[in-house]
């Protein structure tokens, strides 16, 4: 299994899991909007929680339109970090995908799914294989401050 990206994200079992459900093409919607909700629960707003809840809606999309339609998702908080892993079992991702994204030309089709995640993130990984791929995504949260 090929592996792009920094150190392995903290096990969500080891954390504080938020979410962990399977879905398919149907619940794409249902998936953003549970993500939306366990992240602002956790603190994370504004334009920070948009941009990675499109991140993960990217990350499923892709699984549902080139990874066999049907994949697991896992939400979890760990430090300052909230993590989520979008799991699928597709034939993996060409080697030609694999090189970090340039930014895409205007009109072409596609393409921008991993480009965004990448620039809404403050972490991407991938790891992929022929028996499926596992997106990891990471943002910080807001540093909280304590009541004086």
């Amino acid at each position: 299994m090929e592996s792009r990206g920094a150190a392995a994200s903290p096990s969500p079992v080891d954390a504080g899991q938020l979410l962990d459900r399977r879905f398919g093409r149907d619940e794409i919607a249902v998936v953003r909007h549970e993500v939306n909700g366990r992240l602002t629960g956790a603190g994370l707003v504004g334009d920070r929680l948009h941009g990675f809840v499109l991140a993960v809606n990217e990350v499923i999309t892709n699984v549902v339109l080139h990874a066999g339609g049907q994949g697991r998702v896992v939400l979890w908080l760990a430090g300052d970090s909230a993590w989520c892993t979008v799991t699928d079992s597709g034939p993996g991702i060409p080697a030609r995908f694999l090189r970090p994204p340039e930014v895409p030309e205007a009109f072409e089709i596609g393409g921008r799914g991993i480009w965004l995640a990448h620039q809404l993130c403050d972490e991407v990984t991938v790891a992929t294989g022929p028996i499926g791929t596992t997106i990891g995504l990471r943002i910080a949260l807001p540093h909280r401050t304590s009541p004086a």
